[in-house]
């Protein structure tokens, strides 16, 4: 129920959730809504950018930003903000939905705070009117490389607000190889709104998942004689005999060309069509709970640095009473691992983890939703954000 008498003043979330219209990312900016609402908050949703819109239909950017904003107004509708959400295309011929851009201009001149999620929002001199301005980076290690090249654009950016938060909750530690220059970066994780994702229980499906991309181009990087990879077919590729190596399946949720297909069905896995599942909140929901529980590999970029961060998809995993067996960030160093959760960097750990949990399979799902419980609730995770940057 939206709330009428907010005591904690408005809060502006910027990200992507109009600009890549899939359910993953739907979820993504819900929780933070829910969770600032829900701590007493008024929130609003704006995308305010001059990018085009990617167009899952057409797997390509386009200017038209309509079809995006049908896909995505539904689940916004149904929790409340339906009155609390504006998309201006800020470039030619683009147009204005929800909210006017009067109303727009009045919210930035009135907003207490925004949260810059995902670092998507490009900064214009009206979104620098408003008293606080919080980035919060979801995906570690490229900013700060930026940064550490030189890159005038990426300090700017970083530098026009005012709390730097990251997933990469490693950062800075004697361990993790991301340089952190002259930036301080405060810790965080993706909140979950845990009501969204009762009802699983412990009787999960047949197959251990995972909903993902399989192969990423232009965001690896070059940086101290190395290069750093952002996609995950390269840290997939390391685990491909898992199948035959135990009797319960394995499926990806992942659009692969037809002759990594064929590999993967020879190999013993299960394969079907991420596009087709994230399209639709309610799919992505349901096969996330009927999972049997997720495994699923990690960027290069997060890994080898061990830069601690944690998926916001596997997050919901977990939320939904689903055990997760995922590559290892340096992320046990903050969440507990072995029960309900593990880490891996070798085959043998997978193998070990799928042994535990068939063991005691119920134990385990009910240990990884005790554990979302305890550290990715939204309130939790969204009212410590707050706190800690003063609002």
């Amino acid at each position: 129920m939206l709330v009428n008498a907010p005591t904690k003043g408005r809060i502006i979330v910027f990200g992507i959730l109009f600009w890549y219209p899939l359910a993953g990312v739907t979820y993504q900016f819900l929780h933070y809504l829910l969770g600032l609402r829900r701590l007493g908050y008024d929130p609003y949703y704006i995308e305010d950018s001059g990018r085009w819109v990617y167009d899952p239909r057409l797997n390509d950017l386009t200017p038209d930003a309509a079809g995006n904003i049908a896909a995505v107004l539904p689940a916004l509708e149904a929790h409340g903000f339906g009155d609390r959400w504006a998309f201006r295309g800020n470039y030619p011929d683009g147009r204005c939905y929800g909210m006017s851009e009067a109303q727009m201009e009045q919210l930035y001149r009135d907003a207490d705070a925004f949260l810059n999620v995902t670092g998507a929002q490009e900064l214009r001199d009206e979104h620098r009117r408003v008293k606080r301005r919080i980035y919060v980076e979801s995906d570690p290690f490229a900013s700060q490389v930026k940064v550490a090249k030189g890159d005038a654009g990426m300090m700017a950016t970083l530098a026009a607000h005012d709390t730097l938060f990251t997933f990469g909750e490693n950062l800075g530690a004697a361990d993790c190889g991301v340089p952190t220059g002259p930036f301080r970066w405060l810790p965080t994780r993706q909140p979950v709104a845990m009501d969204l994702w009762d009802g699983g229980g412990p009787v999960g499906g047949a197959a251990f998942t995972t909903i993902t991309t399989w192969h990423n181009r232009g965001k690896d990087l070059e940086w101290n004689g190395d290069t750093w990879y952002w996609t995950k077919d390269r840290e997939f590729e390391k685990f491909l005999e898992l199948p035959r190596r135990r009797a319960v399946p394995f499926e990806l949720a992942a659009t692969v060309d037809p002759q990594v297909k064929t590999r993967l069905l020879d190999g013993g896995w299960r394969q079907t069509d991420s596009v087709a599942i994230s399209r639709d909140t309610r799919l992505y929901h349901d096969y996330i709970q009927q999972s049997r529980g997720e495994f699923t590999v990690a960027r290069d970029q997060y890994v080898r640095p061990r830069t601690g961060w944690f998926s916001d998809r596997t997050a919901c995993y977990l939320a939904a009473g689903r055990p997760v067996i995922t590559q290892e960030t340096g992320f046990s160093k903050f969440l507990p691992s072995g029960r309900g959760l593990f880490g891996f960097e070798t085959m043998d750990q997978i193998l070990a983890a799928v042994d535990a949990i068939e063991g005691d399979y119920a134990g385990h799902c009910r240990a990884a939703r005790e554990l979302a419980a305890e550290h990715f609730a939204a309130e939790k995770v969204v009212g410590s954000l707050m706190a800690r940057a003063g609002l």
